[in-house]
């Protein structure tokens, strides 16, 4: 393993006045056997085994905005894999919004934000973040990514407990790791082992932060989360909830604000985190909270202070995507891609329901068998890439088809009729 030792003087004893003195970082290389493989050989050796095993990943290239049609490779394929679930990515509302902040503000935002990179627009979209949310404050980070992670990281400790669902994000996964906390972990939506899990934290922790990590619409399997149970044990056992409203926001509740304002519980949930970059059609993340909680992760978190700030046009636009859901428009355009759901559900004979979100499962099971749906649909015209082992537990390789507000009827149609023929038996 490297290692990078402490810093060290080059001076020696008695060297001569002026002599340099520079300190230096001494590193130890890394040592292969002699006869052990080079560092090529041991990657490719790692690249081949995810070839066998039908899990190399590629990215592919698109020369286009992201629409419900795209442009791969040469090709027009209609794109049915797209987390914009209302259609916002390429809206002129998003793009005149990011253009004015542009000429206003330029393009890079300096630095991190508590050095010089604070610009107004990051501070009127956490203003209207908090507004959204019905939450005191909010923070936003570069992605939804950095939110989990420095979130959970600065929450937890070595003598604090989290407890997470098995169909959490990696994102979730990753911050709950990194924080040292004890993790404990139930099976997806149970809740008696949860509060089993509760019980236990209490029992053996009993001066210890015990943080509940949940989503209200998974991101994999597109179903929700038995939220009023969950709130009512995380309450009952005096512990926090972290709530993910990553695939909710936009798509569930009056004005797209989440399944926590839909089932009425915003004001029980401790923190309330989500992405900017899904139905909010931009980029970045962000936390919602009571304004002692935000004041804390400001100070705390490390992937928001070690950060440069995002440019002031992704915030604007996140400002606009917010101002656009409240809107009647937005709602026109939410209670669209509702309809566009129940569409899809009575075109496709594997569905007889509407989904609860605008993800869509076909578990197809092994890795080569979602391969070769997604390169069917693709000679057919359709963009959904095969998800695979380690997004997904093995043998429950999918489709993960999204559908969007701005799909038209027709579209729709073409690929149940493509998926009534794959999926037939």
């Amino acid at each position: 393993m490297t290692r990078f030792l402490g810093v060290r003087s080059c001076a020696t004893p008695g060297a001569p006045a002026g002599a340099d003195s520079s300190p230096v970082f001494k590193v130890r290389t890394p040592e292969f056997p002699a006869n052990g493989p080079s560092w090529a050989d041991s990657i490719a050796s790692e690249l081949n085994a995810l070839e066998a095993a039908s899990l190399l990943r590629k990215c592919r290239v698109v020369d286009s905005p992201q629409q419900p049609e795209v442009a791969l490779t040469g090709r027009r394929l209609l794109n049915f894999s797209s987390n914009d679930y209302l259609g916002l990515a390429a809206d002129p509302l998003l793009r005149e919004a990011a253009k004015a902040a542009i000429d206003r503000f330029g393009v890079g935002a300096g630095a991190s934000r508590l050095v010089c990179g604070t610009m107004a627009p990051h501070r009127e979209l956490e203003d209207r973040l908090a507004t959204f949310k019905k939450s005191e404050a909010a923070l936003t980070f570069s992605s939804g990514y950095a939110a989990a992670l420095g979130t959970l990281s600065a929450l937890a400790r070595s003598e604090d407990v989290i407890i997470l669902d098995k169909l959490c994000h990696a994102s979730l996964i990753d911050g709950a790791r990194l924080s040292g906390a004890t993790i404990r972990v139930f099976p997806h939506n149970d809740l008696g082992k949860l509060e089993s899990h509760l019980r236990w934290a209490r029992k053996q922790f009993p001066s210890g932060r015990v943080l509940v990590v949940t989503e209200s619409v998974f991101s994999m399997d597109g179903d929700l989360s038995p939220l009023e149970d969950i709130v009512d044990l995380k309450d009952r056992h005096g512990a926090f909830l972290l709530l993910d409203e990553a695939h909710a926001v936009g798509v569930r509740g009056r004005n797209g604000r989440g399944l926590a304002f839909e089932r009425g519980l915003s004001e029980r949930i401790d923190l309330h985190m989500g992405t900017l970059s899904k139905a909010l059609g931009g980029s970045g993340g962000y936390v919602c909270g009571r304004r002692r909680s935000i004041e804390f992760l400001l100070n705390k978190a490390r992937s928001f202070i070690y950060s440069t700030a995002p440019g002031p046009a992704a915030a604007a636009t996140s400002s606009a995507a917010l101002d656009f859901l409240l809107s009647e428009d937005g709602e026109e355009r939410r209670q669209k891609l509702a309809a566009n759901l129940a569409q899809f559900a009575e075109d496709c004979s594997a569905f007889s329901a509407a989904p609860p979100s605008a993800i869509i499962p076909v578990i197809l099971g092994t890795s080569q068998a979602a391969l070769s749906a997604s390169e069917a649909l693709l000679d057919a015209g359709f963009l959904i890439p095969a998800i695979r082992f380690p997004t997904v537990a093995k043998n429950a390789a999918r489709l993960r088809v999204t559908v969007s507000a701005i799909h038209e009827s027709h579209q729709i149609r073409e690929l149940c009729a493509v998926l009534n023929r794959l999926l037939a038996p």
